[in-house]
């Protein structure tokens, strides 16, 4: 039977996880909700002038 408890102690994560994680948080990407205030922001712009 899996002892769980050990399992878990002897786990450690690779240093990809690690690195692709750090990469991925400090990359400043836009994102769904950016985009659509972007595209409002358009909107707005165009109706006011």
């Amino acid at each position: 039977m899996i002892n769980f408890d050990e399992e878990i102690k002897k786990f450690h994560p690779s240093l990809e996880i690690e690195e692709a994680e750090d990469a991925i948080y400090n990359n400043d990407v836009s994102d769904i909700t950016d985009i659509m205030i972007e595209m409002v922001n358009g909107l707005k712009g165009t109706n006011n002038q």
